[in-house]
C-alpha cells in the first residue's frame, strides 16, 4: 500500500511538473505573440474611441462594454475556431480572407472622408420630430455598437491571424489556449484604456470640483482638453482604419507575388529613416502608415462607387426576398 502510494505520488508529481512546464511555454508564447500583434492593438485602441462621442456621459461606459463584450465573441466564438480550421483545412484561404477584411476597413475609412467632404443633404425637421429624442439616441447607440463590432471583427481577425502566424508547431489544443489569451488580454487592454479616455473628462470635473489649487487647475484643463483629444482621436481612428486595411492589402498582394508596392514602401522608409537616425525607427513607421494608408484610400474610394451602385442593391434585395 506504501510503495503504491509512494509511486503514485512520484507520478502526480511528474505530472505537475510536466503541467507547470506547459503553462509556463502557453505564457511564453502568448506574451510573444500579443507583442507581435502590438501595432494592430495601437490601431483598435485609436478605432473604437470615436464610436463613443456624442453620447451622454452615463452611456459611455455602457456603451464600451457591449463593444468589449462584442469584441470577445468575435475574438472567442467564430475567429479562434475558424483559423484553427482554416489552418488545418484551408490555409490558402486565410491570405484573401484577411484581404477581404482589409478592403472592408479600407472602404469604410474611405467614406467616413468622403462624408466629411460632401456631407449628405439633412433630414427634414419632419423626420426628426417623428421620434422622440431618446427612441433616437437608443437607435443611434444600437448602430454604433453594431458598427464598432463589425469594425472590431476585421481588426480582431488580423490579430488572430499575427498571433497565430507567430505560433511554434504544437498541438491544436495549445494553439487554441495560447490565442484564447492573448484574445482576452488583447480586448481587456484595448477596452480598459477606451474607458479611460472616454471617462477622464468626468475625472478632470470631479477634481475641479472638489480639489483644491494645481490639482484642481488641473481638473479644469483636462475638462478643457479632452474634447479637443476626442475629435483628434475620432480623426486617428479613421486613419487608423485606413492605414491598417491598406497595409493587410499590401501584405497579400505580397504573399501573392504582387510585392512591388511592398518593397516601394519598405525602401522609402529605409531611406527616411536614415536620413534621422535618432528618431529613424518613428520617421520609417510613418512612412510604412502612410504608404499603406494612401493604398488603403485609393482602394477604399474607388469602393464607394462599386458598394453603393452594386453591392448595397444587391444585399437590399438578398434581405428582400427572404423576409
Amino acid at each position: 500500500m506504501s510503495i503504491g502510494l509512494i509511486a503514485l505520488l512520484d507520478d502526480v508529481a511528474a505530472l505537475s511538473k510536466v503541467a507547470a512546464a506547459s503553462l509556463d511555454d502557453v505564457g511564453a508564447q502568448a506574451a510573444k505573440a500579443g507583442a507581435k500583434a502590438a501595432g494592430v492593438v495601437i490601431d483598435d485602441a485609436a478605432v473604437t474611441p470615436r464610436y463613443v462621442v456624442g453620447f451622454a456621459a452615463e452611456r459611455e461606459l455602457p456603451i464600451v462594454w457591449r463593444i468589449a463584450k462584442g469584441s470577445v465573441r468575435n475574438k472567442l466564438l467564430f475567429l479562434l475556431p475558424i483559423a484553427l480550421l482554416l489552418e488545418a483545412f484551408a490555409p490558402w484561404a486565410i491570405t484573401p480572407l484577411l484581404m477581404l477584411g482589409g478592403g472592408y476597413l479600407s472602404y469604410e475609412g474611405a467614406e467616413k472622408i468622403y462624408e466629411k467632404l460632401v456631407p449628405h443633404a439633412a433630414h427634414g425637421a419632419a423626420d426628426h420630430a417623428a421620434a422622440p429624442v431618446a427612441a433616437d439616441a437608443a437607435l443611434l447607440e444600437e448602430q454604433r455598437v453594431a458598427s464598432a463590432v463589425k469594425t472590431d471583427f476585421i481588426l480582431s481577425a488580423e490579430i488572430m491571424a499575427i498571433t497565430l502566424a507567430g505560433l511554434p508547431d504544437g498541438s491544436i489544443w495549445t494553439k487554441a489556449v495560447v490565442m484564447a489569451i492573448v484574445a482576452v488580454g488583447i480586448t481587456a487592454v484595448v477596452y480598459g484604456a477606451v474607458a479611460l479616455i472616454v471617462k477622464a473628462d468626468d475625472v478632470g470635473i470631479a477634481l475641479a470640483r472638489r480639489g483644491t489649487g494645481a490639482l484642481a487647475a488641473f481638473g479644469r484643463g483636462l475638462v478643457r482638453f479632452m474634447p479637443h483629444f476626442l475629435r483628434a482621436l475620432a480623426v486617428v481612428g479613421t486613419a487608423a482604419m485606413v492605414w491598417v486595411g491598406g497595409g493587410i492589402l499590401v501584405h497579400g498582394l505580397a504573399g501573392y507575388g504582387i510585392d512591388g508596392i511592398e518593397h516601394v514602401i519598405h525602401d522609402l522608409s529605409l531611406t527616411v529613416a536614415n536620413l534621422a537616425p535618432g528618431i529613424g525607427g518613428a520617421l520609417g513607421w510613418f512612412v510604412t502608415a502612410l504608404g499603406s494608408g494612401l493604398v488603403g484610400l485609393v482602394v477604399g474610394f474607388a469602393l464607394i462607387p462599386i458598394v453603393g451602385r452594386v453591392i448595397a442593391p444587391a444585399w437590399k434585395a438578398v434581405k428582400g426576398g427572404r423576409a
